[in-house]
């Protein structure tokens, strides 16, 4: 006997599902639906994404309600289009077999008049995100009096993204006797309030530790300098020649930029962040679940609810502000019982933050050294090997065309033939790895720089005792409902810079400080000239100049507690600023002379690509 059928699932949503490759409930699903589906408790779920959530709730759903009737029974809450749509595919395919079953995906970024027409022509369960559930509420197009289920997935995600508002609002809508199903990859405070306000006794079931990550993802972490990160981040890349992966990055700017450098170094890449259009969405995420696409790059938001089969590689090429959005991110990989590795790529101060995600995910990070040139090389000649030894013949359209291959070859023996088909390839890999330089930076470069007296939280290195960037003061913070990414992204838009030049961003109450190349300092702060934030003008000045290094309610300098000046520019490390020091390097691709920031990207590509050029994968 099927083992849902045994869970209580019957044989029409049994059978679909079976198509859809279900063959053994995922722990969570074991221990969810037989609770889910007695209807009579409100329930907490915990698990890591990748484990089987919407099955857990969507199977129950789809025995609990009454689809004879056309009004909404059933609200899905979650907080991307992504999760959105994904949900509302999976529920139609599980239900294939059952009659006038009908979902609905309400989400921003489409036409609204689309979904309003869906609904009144009549639904059983929406699926939607908050903000324009919210919408089509206000337009009195909707009608949650006689809904009898609630489900908040991703819970977590939603109230990080500032979704608190208007949860409230659309569950104001709905029936006090309604039953409210959350589930959640971390179960941080805010979560367990929004539990406590929606919920009358719960049943709580938590899979694994709370916050822990998944079992079967491998967690590494690589030490580099800043001026050698993405050099870095391509080898590791070249030295794992069938990765299928997605590299998170912290701004929607970072993302578009290592994107395009990717690309026009011969990568098949592409971003995905908030400011791309539906449509552009869609094409992206068609090309990357089609494999047309080996690295999606993409903002943690961007990412949420992307569920791709197969993914072998999660990289963060920056950590991210939040700890528990490591767990999410990892989580995109080693999904539905499979394995998956997730990468860290970080300079020597970040090993704290390293620490720290290890006791949220409860596993030990693996200490990895950055391939030489020759590891590289090696790898990718063995995977032309197995590549030529596995590729599957095509006897009847190529039978035509063997007279003239072994005429061709005539001349040269089997091992000549095998030395020049490894060759196409490799020979590339070989000129362009030669003399690679060695890019693992010392763990305990902080120390070294201790002993030699500089201060532990300094960043950048010191030339002449002169910090390389300049600390600037600006009249916007806390207050403005601001963090370090939002304040980073208003930066970068105003003075029209790069993200990559970036250095420490601190959010204070009514003002902030942020750093950059003191040859850039002149260009952003005239970025700012006339600049406004909600009405009020914005000021920009080089800390420690008039009042910049006051606080704004009195006089008292702004001093450090060791009795140093914050004017000196140094950066102190941690999750907000990111590595901003140098960066991409147009016309070598790894190593050599890429501390300056970001190139530009009309640059020149390199000159030795003439002789074999970048090998697309």
């Amino acid at each position: 006997m099927n083992p849902f059928i045994e869970l209580g699932i019957r044989h029409d949503i049994v059978n679909a599902i079976a198509e859809l490759g279900f063959e053994n409930p995922t722990p969570i699903q074991q221990q969810a639906i037989p609770a889910l589906l007695s209807g009579s408790n409100d329930f907490v779920g915990l698990a890591q994404t990748g484990t089987g959530k919407t099955a857990a709730f969507g199977l129950p759903l789809l025995e609990l309600l009454d689809f004879e009737e056309n009004h909404p029974q059933a609200l899905i809450l979650c907080p991307t289009r992504e999760l959105c749509l994904q949900i509302a595919n999976d529920l139609k395919n599980y239900a294939k077999n059952m009659p006038n079953v009908h979902v609905v995906a309400v989400y921003g970024g489409a036409s609204i008049s689309d979904q309003l027409r869906q609904i009144k022509r009549g639904v059983q369960i929406v699926v939607a995100t908050p903000g324009r559930m919210l919408d089509i509420i206000n337009r009195k197009a909707i009608n949650f009096s006689e809904v009898q289920f609630v489900v908040l997935d991703e819970a977590d995600e939603m109230l990080n993204m500032g979704f608190q508002e208007d949860i409230d609002n659309i569950l104001s809508t709905t029936p006090e006797d309604k039953k409210t199903w959350l589930f959640s990859a971390t179960m941080p405070s805010e979560v367990r309030r929004i539990a406590k306000k929606y919920m009358t006794d719960p049943f709580e079931l938590t899979m694994g530790e709370k916050n822990t990550g998944n079992v079967n993802i491998e967690h590494e972490y690589y030490i580099v300098r800043a001026r050698d990160k993405y050099a870095a981040f391509k080898r590791i890349v070249d030295f794992n020649p069938e990765i299928f992966g997605i590299v998170f990055c912290r701004t929607k700017i970072e993302t578009q930029e290592i994107a395009e450098a990717l690309i026009k170094d011969g990568y098949n890449a592409d971003s995905l962040h908030g400011d791309l259009s539906q449509q552009q969405r869609d094409k992206v995420m068609k090309r990357y679940r089609e494999r047309s696409l080996q690295l999606l790059i993409a903002t943690d938001v961007a990412a949420r609810g992307i569920d791709v089969n197969d993914v072998t590689h999660v990289i963060n090429y920056s950590l991210p502000d939040e700890i528990e959005n490591y767990t999410h991110r990892s989580g995109r990989t080693a999904r539905a019982g499979k394995t998956g590795v997730s990468i860290a790529i970080i300079n020597s101060k970040e090993l704290g933050k390293i620490r720290q995600i290890e006791r949220v995910i409860g596993k030990k990070f693996i200490k990895a050294e950055i391939p030489t040139g020759f590891d590289v090389c090696e790898k990718q000649l063995f995977a032309i090997v197995h590549k030529v030894h596995n590729v599957t013949v095509n006897e009847q359209q190529i039978e035509q065309y063997l007279p003239r291959i072994y005429d061709e070859f005539k001349e040269l023996s089997k091992e000549e033939v095998i030395k020049r088909f490894a060759s196409i390839e490799f020979n590339s890999f070989l000129e362009y790895y030669k003399n690679a330089p060695d890019l693992n930076a010392p763990a305990d470069d902080r120390f070294a720089r201790e002993r030699d007296g500089e201060r532990s939280g300094d960043k950048y290195p010191r030339s002449g005792g002169r910090s390389e960037y300049a600390r600037l003061f600006i009249n916007l913070g806390s207050v403005d409902d601001l963090n370090r990414g939002d304040l980073l992204n208003y930066i970068c838009n105003t003075a029209k810079i790069s993200g990559r030049i970036v250095g420490k961003i601190d959010v204070k109450g009514v003002y902030s400080f942020f750093e950059v190349p003191h040859e850039d300092s002149e260009k952003v702060m005239k970025g700012f000239g006339g600049a406004e934030f909600n009405g009020r003008p914005v000021r920009v000045e080089v800390a420690g100049e008039g009042t910049s290094e006051r606080r704004e309610g009195g006089n008292r300098d702004f001093k450090r507690r060791d009795g140093g000046s914050y004017g000196s520019g140094r950066r102190e490390g941690g999750y907000g600023g990111g590595n901003r020091e140098g960066g991409y390097n147009r016309d070598r691709r790894d190593g050599g002379n890429s501390g300056g920031g970001f190139r530009d990207f009309s640059g020149k590509r390199r000159e030795d690509r003439s002789s074999g050029g970048r090998r697309r994968f």
